[in-house]
């Protein structure tokens, strides 16, 4: 079937949407797993900001230092964070943003890269607060935080970047297609595609993000530019993002600090949060 019939189908079977309140899934997670606060489709959280050709959507939790939430791409979503927002919350003043084409926020007409993410970020950060920031990403959400840093050092007080390691062309091959999406995880996109505000750009979102990471360099020029401490964390079993990689990476940066979570894989913070929490934490506060 073409890739937009079949996604008018899916639209036309869930044409009531999700409610205000109706439970989110992140990708990947088992059914049994529920989460009071809908993370990424929160009302009475959920701001808009205009960054450049498109509308972010982003959502506030808490008092206190500022703190900036980047998740991952593709099958990435603010409610794979709830953990973290959970924490947080309770200390900071937490910034979850969900990245274009991502949820709620329009995916825009320009072509993806890390220094629209990361303008997109500064955006959403001058909407809420002129002090300097701390950051957390995964994965893309990582790699967005790198270009951030690089960009913008004196707004960012110091970061976590979690599954981004150093990459270049013909390192990794990224290849994923919205259709082998929905086939590894069909009510996560189902769910994401009554979020979207234009779920006809599925497959255009992919396409972009793909084109971006099969030509994206970064490694000494990108990272030795940051100013801040970065804490930089890997599952050892991330095929993708190689713990040699990783530690590279984390070595071209001037203030680096390395956490390795043992039996993870790519998603280390959802498969051990506790592990990586126990990094985390203090060196937020150190």
């Amino acid at each position: 079937m073409h890739l937009r019939l079949f996604l008018g189908s899916i639209l036309l079977l869930f044409a009531s949407g999700l409610s205000g309140q109706a439970q989110l899934r992140r990708a990947f997670q088992p059914a049994a797993v529920v989460y009071k606060i809908p993370y990424g489709n929160h009302p009475k959280a959920g701001h808009y900001v205009q960054a450049g050709d498109a509308r972010i959507y982003y959502e506030v939790y808490g008092k206190g230092q500022p703190l900036v939430l980047l998740h991952g791409g593709l099958f990435g979503s603010t409610v794979e964070m709830t953990d973290l927002i959970e924490k947080l919350k309770k200390d900071y003043q937490v910034i979850a943003i969900s990245t274009r084409g991502h949820g709620k926020s329009e995916l825009g007409k320009e072509p993806i890269s890390l220094k629209q993410r990361a303008t997109d970020a500064m955006a959403v950060i001058n909407a809420v607060t002129q002090d300097s920031v701390i950051v957390i990403g995964f994965s893309d959400g990582g790699y967005s935080a790198y270009q951030l840093a690089a960009m913008y050092p004196e707004r960012i007080k110091k970061m976590v970047v979690m599954g981004a390691g150093e990459l270049y062309p013909g390192l990794r091959a990224f290849t994923i297609t919205a259709m082998q999406a929905m086939e590894l995880d069909k009510p996560f996109i189902e769910q994401q595609l009554t979020l979207m505000p234009e779920p006809e750009r599925l497959e255009e979102m992919f396409a972009g993000v793909r084109n971006c990471y099969n030509k994206l360099t970064v490694g000494k020029e990108l990272l030795g530019s940051i100013k801040c401490p970065v804490l930089v964390i890997a599952g050892d079993h991330d095929e993708g993002n190689t713990v040699e990689h990783v530690v590279n990476a984390a070595r071209m940066i001037p203030r680096h600090h390395i956490a390795i979570i043992p039996n993870t894989g790519h998603g280390c913070f959802l498969e051990n949060f506790e592990a990586v929490w126990a990094g985390v934490a203090p060196f937020l506060t150190h």
